[in-house]
């Protein structure tokens, strides 16, 4: 026969209740009691890694405890980014994800390990960078529509991007959409050789990001056809974007956003997101990113994931469209 509980017992019950909600409150208060791990999908060295290590550098100066920076590449940012999901949600181990890992992937991969919207905390919105279409500097090409005539002429042309479910790759499904270009696809596992292969001639087209690119062009060993992005980069402020040049709806701007795992306390995510915030109006910050090309964004976690439900969608229907598949 079960025994009805007594006021006693009813009483060391509230008593066990509030001294677990107090431990709660103060191992949030006493955030973060160990080193943070700030996990970048991939290589080091990648405009990724470039960025997570500045923001490690503020976290750890803000936060009063150690951040460190693991990369764990592999499969498209998905081995990292998976490893954080699966981690306890107290905010020691974090993810610094991108356009390609946390919204490309969603629709490109048919069995991505993770789903974005569920299995991950949106902390901020941190940068973005815009992509840029640039070609051999002998092809006889200087805007979109000469582009997009030449591939007609010639059968169709290829172009070569860092990999498949790249940005540079969708942001080449993207211009085949929006104007009927015939081209090709042809991805490299290192995108200096790309790039290398394109100035050789050996390919006519690449598309990367801004930053790693804008020396190149500005030296004339290649030639940028148009920023992918609604508006002009001042690291190439004479290219034009593909609506200047009379393409409209098309943004094929890279981001980067921190990530923690799901059921993060909001306590948490609120303090990691101010500090993104902050960071963001720095201009100890703003001015030597903004000549890597990055523009720094602090957006808060409900604006976040507006913004990753309409770029996943966005990507789906252009994977849709065109059939792309990383597998």
């Amino acid at each position: 026969m079960t025994r009805s509980p007594t006021r006693r017992d009813v009483a060391r019950l509230a008593l066990v209740a509030v001294a677990g909600a107090a431990g709660t409150a103060r191992a949030q208060e006493d955030y973060p009691s160990r080193t943070i791990t700030l996990v970048v999908p991939y290589g080091a060295g990648s405009s990724t890694d470039i960025l997570a290590r500045v923001m490690a550098k503020r976290l750890s100066s803000e936060l009063g405890g150690r951040v460190v920076v693991e990369n764990r590449a592999g499969a498209g940012g998905t081995i990292g980014s998976l490893g954080v999901a699966r981690s306890a949600p107290d905010g020691h181990t974090l993810v610094m994800g991108t356009i390609s890992s946390h919204s490309i992937n969603a629709s490109m991969m048919a069995k991505i390990p993770y789903r974005v919207l569920e299995d991950f905390a949106p902390i901020s919105l941190v940068a973005y960078f815009p992509n840029v279409l640039a070609v051999n500097r002998d092809l006889p090409a200087n805007t979109i529509g000469e582009l997009v005539a030449l591939a007609k002429e010639r059968g169709g042309l290829n172009f070569a991007t860092g990999g498949v479910g790249s940005s540079g790759q969708l942001a080449g499904e993207l211009l085949k959409l929006r104007t009927g270009a015939l081209l090709n696809h042809v991805p490299y596992r290192e995108i200096g050789q790309a790039i290398t292969d394109t100035i050789a001639g050996r390919v006519p087209i690449v598309i990367y990001q801004v930053p790693s690119l804008s020396s190149l062009i500005e030296s004339g060993q290649m030639k940028a056809i148009a920023v992918l992005a609604p508006d002009r980069t001042p690291l190439l402020p004479t290219t034009p974007t593909p609506r200047e040049q009379g393409i409209q709806d098309f943004d094929a701007t890279a981001w980067m956003g921190l990530f923690g795992p799901a059921r993060l306390p909001p306590r948490i995510v609120d303090r990691l997101q101010t500090i993104i915030a902050t960071a963001a109006t720095d201009p100890d910050l703003t001015g030597p990113l903004s000549k890597q090309g990055f523009t720094l964004v602090g957006s808060d976690p409900a604006a976040f994931r507006r913004f990753l439900e309409a770029d996943i969608a966005k990507w789906a229907d252009v994977v849709k469209l065109t059939g792309a598949t990383i597998e």
